[in-house]
């Protein structure tokens, strides 16, 4: 190594003046900069070319080509390699030490090389089978990941400790303190994989979970994470979701919406629900099977409550909105052209017999109506309140 890095004595007497020397390390680093900006696109080129592993190999080798060369240079321009060594000589650092630091350097490297031609096969394999929802190809993507990285830093850490199972025992120990001090969190990533397999949703689906509904949008292994009809997105745990109730609201791409409308108790219920069916199918986002329905909710306070209950197809909350604005446009109108009347909040008021009913009373204080009626109202200005 010393010999090495001597060789690079010969920049500095190159260039001489410090004019020389910044404009050469401002070229090495320049053709550094301009290597990360390109390398997707010389992996493109290549992978165009040849097969995708050969253009990793080849563009990951032309990033540490470039970079190596840049430290190299601007370490020689500069006169540095006398600090490298004495750096060197005071860590200890010998022969068997930089040869596993590159060792080293080459498994990581290899180890990206390894993920990136791992992710290729498994997405190529998923890509046949339509069964595989993107959520599980996403998890399988990582778990694939971090299995591949955790090998590669047990053969690195085997290269520099020569004691490692002691460490992998103590690794175990650890481990298990963490778990019992975060087991919220791993219950959460288990219930992450219960989903994988599981599948009660997917992505796009329509779904209410503890009072939180909305469209899913995307779901990692913590969380999933759901846009509601307001435009917010909502991030809901795993675990609440495996331990909680789940209504699927679109499981078969379709959504059913209700508008709920009440009509006078002196109007003619079944023409009312027959209007509002027909109604309903002029609107263009109601389905036309299932057909829509009428059916009666209940007795309300003013009027006879009806439920038009209607089926969207793609449900979004674009879609929802779009379809519940002209359903109720729709049904007001043919109301207002047929004379049915949609009522105002309303009560009734009798008075008792025995407490003399109600007393109707002008301006004056004197009584209007007759008054042995045993239903009579009394009224009283604002100034005699």
């Amino acid at each position: 190594m010393a010999g090495l890095l001597t060789g690079l004595d010969w920049l500095s007497e190159a260039a001489s003046t410090t004019e020389l020397k910044l404009a050469v390390s401002i070229v090495a680093v320049a053709l550094v900069i301009a290597v990360l900006f390109s390398y997707r696109r010389l992996h493109t080129w290549i992978c165009e070319r040849t097969r995708p592993l050969y253009a990793d190999v080849v563009s990951m080798s032309v990033l540490i080509a470039a970079c190596l060369v840049s430290l190299a240079v601007v370490t020689g321009v500069w006169g540095r390699t006398e600090e490298v060594q004495r750096l060197s000589t005071n860590l200890g650092l010998d022969s068997d030490d930089v040869a596993r630091a590159i060792v080293s350097f080459l498994l990581l490297v290899v180890t990206v090389i390894a993920t990136r031609f791992v992710s290729r096969v498994v997405e190529g394999i998923f890509n046949s089978s339509a069964a595989v929802t993107a959520h599980q190809r996403k998890v399988t993507h990582r778990l694939s990941q971090v299995l591949i990285w955790a090998v590669s830093l047990v053969v690195v850490l085997g290269i520099w400790i020569e004691d490692l199972g002691s460490l992998l025992v103590g690794a175990g120990f650890l481990g298990i303190v963490l778990g019992m001090a975060a087991r919220q969190t791993l219950g959460t990533v288990l219930a992450g994989f219960v989903l994988m397999f599981a599948r009660p949703f997917e992505i796009g689906d329509w779904i209410e979970v503890e009072g939180d509904e909305g469209v899913v949008t995307d779901i990692s292994i913590v969380n999933t994470q759901v846009r509601s009809f307001d435009g917010e997105y909502i991030m809901i745990p795993n675990d609440v979701i495996a331990s909680g109730t789940v209504t699927n609201r679109s499981k078969r791409g379709r959504l059913r919406l209700e508008v709920e409308v009440g009509v006078d108790y002196g109007t003619d219920v079944d023409r009312a629900a027959a209007l509002a069916k027909a109604a309903i199918d002029e609107v263009d986002e109601a389905m036309t099977a299932p057909a829509p329905r009428v059916v009666g909710k209940s007795f309300g306070d003013s009027a006879v409550v009806l439920g038009v209950r209607f089926w969207i197809d793609t449900p979004s909350a674009r879609r929802y909105w779009n379809a519940r604005t002209a359903a109720i446009s729709a049904i007001k109108e043919t109301f207002e052209d047929e004379d049915i009347k949609i009522p105002y909040p309303q009560r009734e008021l009798t008075g008792r017999p025995e407490a003399g009913g109600f007393r109707v009373t002008d301006e004056r204080g004197a009584i209007s109506g007759d008054e042995s009626s045993d239903h009579r109202m009394t009224t009283t200005t604002p100034e005699e309140q």
